[in-house]
């Protein structure tokens, strides 16, 4: 008796299982990537001067926001923890990374500052450990059309021999995929921003003299992401659009009255945890930034423009709630 409702059991299980097998699975969709920055968890010190607010579990529903909308890809700008050297900051994002990288969503994610802080060599190996295919003087990912190119905005920590390399390479890189047919767009990424009015950390002069005039040069290069500032910025130069995405589980930080020369065309989306979506919409791009709403119930469209393949300037409109 015990040996049938072994073999029954047994039969049952295979069954179950050749079933599970053959169900069809959810594809991820080919044409949208994600992009996050500074999911780091607060540091204590920074507490001292910023207001905390469920951060953790601010970072934690991101990531399950972005697996259930599946993309192909998300893109982390740095800061992805809060010290790079340390195996127990690391513990809970690997959790993350799995979750994502099990449902073939590919993650990539360039240097931050948290990354290299305190023993930098033993961060950025860890951090390289995590995602392998990051290069230290830049890198450049394909996605549908769209080339997603990541560039290391920690100057300090590059020899000047690597400094150049990666100039070089970024300027070189450009005009090869301004020539390649099967690229319709272009979108550089970096932690430092060139632009914020953050009253925490200032625009990086490094990155506006190093990156941005080949970007503004490039004629398929129309998005420009940055984060380090905990904000949401939306700033426009030459007609291509510049977004600060610092907003994936870091201390809000505040902003400076706007500045004239470049004003942030959101000045009414401050939202303190919030990630963006990318999605090709034939010969268009569809930008959307997704902010958590103030009670954690769930994610919500803020801000969301158009870039125009052809277009010398991006369409935007920003989504009234």
């Amino acid at each position: 008796m015990y040996q049938k409702s072994f073999i029954l059991a047994l039969l049952t299980l295979t069954s179950f299982l050749a079933q599970s097998q053959t169900q069809p699975t959810m594809e991820n969709d080919s044409t949208t990537i994600a992009f996050a920055s500074d999911t780091q968890a607060p540091m204590w010190v920074e507490t001292i001067i910023l207001k905390a607010n469920n951060n953790k579990s601010a970072t934690k529903m991101i990531f399950s926001e972005v697996l259930k909308t599946r993309p192909k890809s998300l893109f982390l700008l740095g800061d992805v923890v809060n010290l790079g050297y340390s195996n127990r900051q690391w513990k809970p994002m690997d959790k993350y990374l799995q979750s994502l990288r099990d449902q073939n969503i590919e993650v990539h994610a360039v240097l931050g500052n948290h990354e290299v802080m305190g023993q930098s060599r033993k961060g950025q190996n860890k951090f390289q450990a995590r995602f392998p295919d990051h290069k230290r003087t830049g890198y450049v990912q394909i996605v549908d059309s769209v080339a997603v190119v990541m560039l290391n905005s920690n100057f300090t920590t590059l020899s000047p021999a690597e400094d150049a390399e990666q100039v070089e390479w970024y300027k070189k890189t450009l005009e090869l995929l301004d020539a390649d047919s099967s690229i319709d767009f272009i979108i550089t990424g970096c932690h430092h921003s060139p632009f914020t009015n953050s009253k925490i950390v200032g625009p990086s002069t490094a990155v506006q003299q190093r990156f941005v005039p080949p970007f503004l040069q490039s004629k398929k290069s129309r998005l420009f992401l940055s984060g380090h500032c905990h904000a949401f910025e939306h700033y426009k130069v030459q007609g291509k659009d510049f977004l600060v995405i610092g907003g994936g589980g870091g201390l809000h930080q505040p902003l400076r009255p706007n500045n004239l020369e470049a004003p942030d065309l959101a000045p009414d989306y401050k939202p303190p945890f919030h990630y963006l979506t990318i999605k090709r919409l034939n010969d268009q791009l569809e930008v959307t930034s997704l902010q958590l709403k103030k009670d954690f119930s769930c994610f919500e469209k803020g801000v969301q423009f158009t870039i125009d393949k052809e277009a010398d300037q991006a369409i935007a409109s920003q989504a009234k709630h």
